[in-house]
């Protein structure tokens, strides 16, 4: 896929990761819609820092929990740029409740966004681009693929996001290809203290943090290789193989 002149979709794009992927798709020349629910200032800054490179970037609020409002966001952000070729599912939270913690209040909270709000988001996306094809990349996590004790309902839902990807991927071929990306130790939770960032490092192969860079390459090289689709890309330093 050349990106130079596409259109895209980035959800939770007024921070952190979504925030660093819309900046990257827009310094290859993709119109970008931006997405975000509370955080209003940082979309509205990722938008302006989109615009110096020359592409459109309306920014679309919604809340990803409500079924009805993440399967209508493809089409407000096609009707705002004029056409959508891409989606990038990147919003979430990550909260911490071992298990005699989690109450349903929490489970739905992390579900309701993680999974269910990719869900729908997924299925707007799927009847815009399915008109004139194109690319969806949803964001999960090296929790998918761990078993962190203190984070179960993390885990479980980024779990299905990859297996949302593998079945979209197969539903919507050949048309649309969808893909993941699953970051690793990148930007730590902010309530991490420093001997859990000592602890990351030292069973982490590559013995640093990753950068969003680091995401935002994987992200690309899944939307510009039109030879992969159903592929997690695990983006963690090796701590899969630790």
């Amino acid at each position: 896929m050349e990106l130079k002149g596409r259109s895209a979709l980035v959800t939770g794009a007024g921070q952190r990761v979504g925030r660093a992927i819309a900046f990257g798709l827009a310094k290859r020349g993709v119109h970008v819609a931006l997405h975000y629910f509370h955080s209003e200032k940082g979309a509205k800054s990722t938008a302006m820092d989109c615009e110096v490179m020359g592409v459109r970037a309306p920014t679309l609020r919604a809340d990803l929990s409500v079924a009805a409002e993440a399967e209508a966001l493809p089409e407000r952000a096609r009707e705002a740029l004029g056409a959508l070729d891409i989606v990038v599912a990147s919003a979430a939270i990550m909260e911490r409740h071992p298990l005699a913690e989690v109450t349903p209040e929490a489970w739905d909270r992390t579900m309701d966004l993680n999974l269910r709000g990719t869900f729908f988001v997924a299925k707007g996306a799927a009847a815009v681009l399915g008109e004139r094809g194109g690319a969806i990349v949803t964001v999960a996590d090296v929790a998918a693929f761990e078993r962190w004790r203190d984070y179960p309902v993390h885990c479980v839902s980024k779990a299905g996001v990859v297996a949302l990807t593998e079945n979209l991927a197969k539903t919507l071929a050949p048309r649309v290809r969808v893909n993941a990306v699953a970051p690793g130790p990148v930007e730590l939770p902010v309530d991490w203290d420093a001997a859990a960032t000592k602890r990351i490092l030292e069973t982490t192969p590559l013995r640093r943090l990753g950068r969003v860079d680091d995401v935002v390459s994987a992200v690309l090289f899944l939307l510009e290789n039109d030879f992969l689709t159903g592929t997690t890309l695990v983006v963690d330093g090796g701590r899969r193989v630790r």
